[in-house]
């Protein structure tokens, strides 16, 4: 049992050397926490895919810095948010190898290891990964010039779950869930929806996403509330989304709805679905030769 545990903590201080630095997210006190005991673990997801690993329990956050060499740096920043159905998170092929991918681009990539509701560390759970979304992008924000980061172009992707996480930033910045005396927008200037998780309607969400932020019984008003289509307005940052049109986990509805909503309110936006691929390919969807991040990478060129 030591070896394994050896192993996977090896497993996982491998996959984040690359990065130039892990920081805290919040120095000293974490907000909406309450007194608990660190359990967060490393599981492989043993047969899922070489190299997979996910984090499990995480309540206390960080934020792994990825730069590229400052002569290729083009002072874009992309804060990522790994998926999990907020039960764990995908830290390597949603993770790890996005923030590499970004670098090759010449983006700042910031890994975000946000908290996973529980009401065991949190004293409102619904609201604790949406604080350390505001966070995240305050922190790039405020350490652009160190960075090498334009603090007018900080943007938040996020796969699955962490879609959700990066919709719901892209969509209730204008209420601060953290400390924020400095008045530092929190609006992501874009957003990279990757299968993401965006409604929780009964008939297309994902239902283990919802029970896991909102619990078991919500209310309407919260199920409405975290719906993110029904939150869009003019002010909503433009929108990147990739969708499978087979994934049968997270209906491509989500991404077909929020694509309508951005449109209806003038929000600029750009929406790929291919025919198969199900869901969580990460980088590389195998039923096409076509590279999503290559259409990003167009995208974003067009955007700044």
């Amino acid at each position: 049992m030591k070896k394994t545990v050896i192993l996977l903590l090896s497993m996982h201080t491998i996959l984040m050397a690359a990065a130039q630095q892990e920081i805290p997210l919040y120095d000293p006190a974490i907000p909406n926490s309450r007194p608990a005991q660190n359990r967060e673990k490393v599981d492989s997801g043993a047969g899922i895919r070489p190299g997979y690993y996910m984090l499990e329990l995480v309540s206390k956050p960080t934020l792994t810095l990825f730069l590229p060499p400052r002569d290729k740096a083009n002072g874009t920043a992309v804060v990522i948010c790994p998926g999990g159905g907020y039960h764990h998170l995908a830290m390597a092929h949603e993770g790890v190898e996005v923030a590499r991918r970004l670098n090759a681009m010449g983006i700042a990539a910031f890994l975000l290891k946000y908290r996973l509701p529980s009401d065991e560390t949190m004293i409102d759970k619904r609201i604790g990964p949406l604080q350390d979304a505001q966070r995240a992008i305050q922190l790039v924000r405020q350490n652009a010039a160190k960075w090498g980061v334009n603090a007018g172009r900080v943007g938040i992707m996020g796969f699955s779950a962490g879609g959700h996480l990066a919709s719901t930033a892209g969509t209730h910045f204008s209420r601060s869930f953290i400390d924020n005396k400095d008045s530092i927008s929190l609006r992501p200037d874009f957003m990279i929806l990757i299968y993401p998780v965006i409604s929780f309607s009964d008939n297309i969400g994902h239902r283990g996403s919802r029970d896991n932020l909102l619990g078991k019984n919500p209310d309407t008003a919260a199920i409405r509330e975290y719906s993110n289509e029904l939150q869009v307005s003019p002010h909503t940052p433009p929108g990147f989304l990739v969708h499978a049109g087979d994934d049968r986990t997270v209906p491509v509805a989500n991404s077909l709805e929020f694509y309508e909503a951005l449109q209806r309110n003038g929000v600029p936006s750009e929406l790929h679905v291919y025919p198969h691929g199900g869901h969580g390919f990460g980088l590389h969807n195998p039923t096409t030769k076509d590279e999503w991040p290559e259409r990003l990478k167009n995208w974003l060129d067009g955007l700044f």
